[in-house]
């Protein structure tokens, strides 16, 4: 069966939306599009349940989950919100950010969820198909991006399929995902706003809205949220960063104006330079170049300002050392 006819993988109408959360409260996990990347969705308040999300992705149990939330009154449900909190979530809610909280005592939520944190990761996605999906099940779902464990996320309903195979029950086709990138991790437990992970947020509208904001340090051996593994995010051959030449057999994954010829194939992230582009077009053209016939994906320069903060952050863990 091709991945364009898995029985699995269904437009994200309302019917099946609302089969969809009755999958979710009976314990299945499904696969939801958000604005940022796809989710492997699962009721975060059962225990069986998260365990299952770590096994189907291959994922570390030290590696902490976001938990999804409709709106900010029920994220107030699972995590204790001060006025800097709230002010955040008013501004960039719904969206593309993820705030770090202390975790709300008798919230509900698995502590498997937060990797055994006194903490939580929420987000409230923008998605129309993923608030849809929040409200009908009535319960927070942990949904990490829809892939195997450190390889590359997925934007599109078949790379959900082609990656966890029967380890979800039900994908639901929302289309491509229009960000691209995973969202932007900030930990507001601290006296100072502090970014854990680059994403779809920049760190300048960040700042504008909150002050400054201090730059975590990570630890991959006990990351504080998604996407601080040393090697993530990694497709199967090799990546190389700042190309400015063709090695033999390489791929290119352009970014403006194409350098000079020798690669054996050419994609461009954005033509025209555009970061917003390049970062929604990141996944897809990083799973189109990596395949066989191909000796490694070399990738141009892409600037460390707005947007390219996160796709930077990306490509340097997918370049990183395999273990």
């Amino acid at each position: 069966m091709s991945l364009e006819t898995d029985a699995r993988i269904v437009p994200a109408t309302p019917e099946a939306i609302a089969k969809a959360a009755r999958a979710l409260r009976g314990g299945a996990l499904v696969a939801f599009p958000t604005e940022t990347v796809y989710g492997l969705g699962g009721d975060a308040t059962s225990d069986a349940v998260v365990a299952r999300i770590f096994a189907a992705k291959g994922r570390p149990r030290f590696n902490p989950l976001i938990v999804h939330m409709p709106d900010l009154a029920e994220a107030e449900v699972i995590a204790l919100f001060d006025e800097r909190a709230r002010d955040a979530a008013r501004r960039f809610w719904p969206g593309p950010l993820s705030l770090v909280l202390s975790r709300r005592a008798g919230g509900g939520v698995s502590l498997l969820a937060s990797a055994g944190l006194d903490t939580v990761a929420i987000r409230v996605p923008a998605h129309p198909v993923a608030q849809a999906l929040l409200r009908a099940t009535g319960r927070p779902l942990a949904a990490p991006s829809a892939n195997r464990s450190g390889r590359v996320s997925p934007t599109e309903a078949a790379h959900v399929a082609a990656d966890l195979g029967d380890g979800v029950a039900l994908v639901l086709d929302g289309g491509r995902c229009p960000v691209g990138v995973e969202s932007t991790v900030l930990d507001l437990t601290g006296a100072t706003p502090t970014l854990l992970r680059p994403g779809g947020v920049t760190v300048e509208a960040l700042a504008a809205a909150l002050g400054p904001i201090a730059v975590a340090g990570a630890d991959p051996a006990a990351p504080r949220s998604p996407g601080q593994l040393a090697s993530h995010y990694a497709p199967a051959l090799p990546l190389r960063m700042n190309a400015v030449e063709a090695q033999p057999g390489e791929a290119l994954l352009a970014f403006g104006a194409t350098v000079s010829g020798g690669f054996a194939e050419v994609l461009n992230l954005s033509e025209r330079g555009d970061l917003v582009e390049a970062a929604a077009n990141l996944f897809t053209m990083l799973r189109r170049l990596d395949r066989p016939g191909f000796t490694g994906i070399a990738v141009m320069r892409i600037p460390e300002h707005g947007l390219g903060q996160a796709i930077n952050d990306r490509l340097r863990r997918a370049a990183a050392p395999r273990s």
